[in-house]
């Protein structure tokens, strides 16, 4: 009897899934007040019923009695819930007080991940930032998808036109430093990976993947290669020379609608001519001829796409990386061509709803970086705090962002927050940044939220539109980030004039649903609104992506800008590294899990299962030079710290390369998440360097950092300063061997 009520009560509910970039569609079974059960949608277009097990999660987010409901203010006794009108108001003085004091741009701010999975904070963001009237601001993209910015914003007109891989038709698919089973895409929004590289393999194709690291996506690919942390870039350099040498260039002629190239198609030729596959073959670790066959294979096939990700965007050469894995499309044919290089036509269209990006205007206060868009790179952060003078950032506010864990030498930035006048946070965790914060304003959960992907449908491999109510209705006394943010506005800039006023009180009444609505109207697509999307639960198929050049180019002459000398001067870089290239030094490099999304998803019971994640990866090789075992505690040491962490003896690993998962390091005192500190590891980036760049953009060079390895034997000791560093994650093999066992 009490199960056919139970069943009676059930209810069934779509939705997309907002913890990765995939874009999933789920089907939620639950009773109105809890969530029963999660599957994947067999009924939506996009996904077709496909689900990895972070969907899972939404749940566990939602229930975690570890998540903040309320807003919290640190005292001497600890953490004190507080009214929401008593948590803004303090904010908002807090704010006031910093800034009348030190100035305007001594308040900084810093945008997580997880903000561009967000409706109403991507629609709402922009009033809280104006309202803080700070230049001081910093964001997750420059210590990610910077490269891929401003090379779209040089050659197309745009930071975000970002053209994706056509997955679902290419015959030909070579993948550099992404490992596409464990993002789900990355840049490339394409749930069911696994699916998409082997109906390439079953047309006949070829996947072919170069990577340090024998990922999930290698192990199913066609080839493999090793390479050589940070020396994409030679590789990249020799393909385009052997394109010249092959004659494969003449083809972008025929096939790649010249009249939307500039006149410096021509100096391409020139542009790795230094680079020959012989010269980088001893560097990089590929051989030669396999550097000259893969070019052949590209360009004989037909139809080929190069993408390069997050290791060859976080890099010492992550521009000039990404730069050319774009040219080698674009001088083969591949770009705006059936199963090459295409561009999403997405039904809200925020190429031309927002500027276009700048690089440069200004630099940072004591680094001297250039900023993108108005925000300075993320390794600028601890400096701005800890080095006095004016300007010196006094007060900060992090929105729904960890970069203790995140970004660069953790432990300097851990410190820079301590000495901080004034902090807030807008996070549901007191995690290992928030903990610095002296009020913490939480959201609701992403299942008491609508929610429209503005984003990634940007980057999606087939064009599609969704839109997902609210799954629960939030508790009166919550607020979303979008009424935070307005509330904030409304007490931060009273001044604020007349139109604006207006408009923040319209989307106050409306909510962002309003603005989606206008967005879809103005969009590409005829007769979309948000009330065609509403009765399409499972969400719309919007076809295939097709050839727009030179459309959706942004520049005004509608073609697509090289400019060569802008990247022609780093290759003195590269010079130089190929001149003092030490063969010798291990380095280390990141590594991501489907069970894993940076640092947020590891309070989650059902995510942290299994053997431990957190381990030091290393070649069988490179062990016996060091004299580890399997299992054994390791410290590895950096410029700027140093963390112990048990070793995985693997031949996924090329000899002289070591791996360390992001996102770790929970293990810090103050932290109130209980499932994550069980699961604590340790942080990678508290040995990636704040000084180690990519100099042409200030994007961080998180892969390929030199470290050093020593095998920890029982009754070791330590100096204090060793300690110090490795204190968070001593405790982490047991914590995670205990849960193994």
């Amino acid at each position: 009897m009490a199960t056919e009520q139970t069943k009676s009560k059930e209810q069934t509910h779509f939705r997309t899934c907002t913890l990765c970039e995939a874009m999933c569609g789920i089907e939620i079974k639950h009773d109105g007040k809890k969530v029963l059960s999660i599957k994947g949608d067999k009924s939506d277009p996009f996904s077709k019923g496909y689900i990895c097990p972070k969907a899972t999660a939404l749940q566990d987010l939602h229930e975690d009695t570890d998540r903040l409901r309320y807003p919290v203010e640190r005292t001497a006794k600890g953490w004190k819930e507080i009214s929401w009108t008593e948590a803004l108001d303090k904010v908002a003085a807090g704010i006031g007080a910093v800034q009348k004091q030190y100035g305007k741009n001594a308040f900084g701010v810093y945008l997580g991940n997880p903000n561009v999975h967000n409706l109403g904070g991507m629609l709402t963001i922009k009033y809280l930032l104006n309202s803080l009237k700070t230049r001081s601001r910093f964001s997750a993209t420059s210590v990610d998808q910077l490269p891929h910015h401003i090379v779209s914003m040089h050659l197309f007109g745009h930071m975000l036109r970002i053209p994706v891989p056509d997955v679902n038709r290419t015959n030909y698919m070579l993948i550099i430093g992404g490992n596409p089973l464990a993002s789900n895409g990355s840049i490339m929004t394409a749930p069911n990976m696994r699916q998409k590289l082997k109906d390439i393999k079953a047309r006949g194709g070829k996947v072919v993947v170069i990577d340090p690291r024998r990922t999930e996506t290698a192990d199913i690919a066609s080839e493999h290669h090793f390479i050589r942390p940070a020396t994409d870039v030679l590789l990249l350099l020799a393909m385009l020379n052997e394109i010249y040498l092959q004659g494969y260039a003449d083809k972008a002629s025929i096939n790649n609608r010249a009249a939307a190239l500039a006149p410096e198609i021509e100096r391409l030729a020139d542009f790795a001519k230094d680079y020959s596959a012989e010269s980088v073959a001893a560097i990089t670790g590929i051989a030669a001829v396999d550097i000259k066959r893969l070019v052949t294979e590209f360009c004989e096939a037909k139809s080929s796409v190069c993408y390069g990700r997050m290791g060859i965007s976080v890099q010492e050469f992550g521009l000039l990386s990404q730069y050319l894995s774009m040219v080698i499309n674009i001088v083969t044919g591949r770009l705006d061509e059936v199963g090459g290089l295409m561009f999403p036509n997405a039904a809200v269209d925020v190429v031309n709803n927002s500027g276009p990006g700048y690089l440069g205007k200004r630099h940072s206060r004591v680094s001297k970086l250039p900023d993108f868009n108005g925000e300075y790179p993320v390794v600028a952060m601890s400096d701005e705090m800890l080095i006095e003078g004016e300007g010196q950032l006094k007060g900060f506010m992090t929105v729904a962002g960890n970069p203790v864990l995140s970004t660069p030498n953790g432990e300097k930035l851990d410190q820079a927050f301590e000495q901080l006048d004034f902090m807030v946070a807008i996070d549901y965790f007191v995690n290992e940044t928030s903990r610095h914060a002296n009020i913490i304003l939480p959201p609701v959960s992403p299942l008491e939220r609508d929610h429209y992907d503005v984003t990634f449908n940007n980057f999606a491999v087939h064009n599609v539109a969704k839109y997902s109510k609210a799954l629960f209705r939030k508790d009166k006394d919550a607020k979303h980030d979008w009424q935070i943010y307005l509330e904030l506005a409304k007490r931060l800039d009273k001044k604020a004039s007349l139109a604006t006023k207006v408009e923040r009180l319209l989307i106050k009444r409306l909510g962002p649903k309003f603005i989606l609505d206008q967005g879809l109207r103005r969009g590409p697509y005829a007769g979309m609104t948000l009330n065609k999307l509403k009765k399409n639960a499972h969400g719309l198929d919007l076809g295939p992506l097709k050839t727009m050049l030179p459309q959706a180019l942004r520049h005004k002459d509608k073609q697509i800008h090289l400019n060569v000398d802008f990247y022609q001067a780093d290759l003195a870089r590269v010079q130089a590294m190929m001149q003092n290239y030490d063969d010798s030094e291990i380095l280390l490099i990141g590594r991501r899990h489907v069970r894993s999304n940076n640092s947020w998803l590891h309070n989650s019971y059902r995510l942290v299962k299994g053997k431990p994640r957190c381990t030091l990866m290393l070649h069988p090789d490179t062990a016996a030079q060091y004299g580890i075992e399997d299992g054994q505690d390791v410290k590895v040491t950096s410029r700027v710290g140093s963390v112990i962490v048990a070793a995985e003896i693997t031949d996924e690993l090329m000899a002289g390369v070591v791996s360390i998962p992001h996102g770790f390091g929970h293990g810090r005192k103050g932290v109130k998440q209980k499932i994550a500190q069980a699961h604590a590891g340790v942080s990678v980036n508290d040995l990636t360097d704040d000084t180690l760049i990519d100099e042409l953009s200030g994007n961080a060079a998180v892969n390929g950092v030199p470290v050093q390895l020593e095998a920890i034997h029982a009754g070791t000791i330590f100096s204090e300063a060793a300690e110090s560093n490795s204190s968070n994650s001593s405790s982490h093999s047991k914590a995670e061997s205990g849960s193994a066992a």
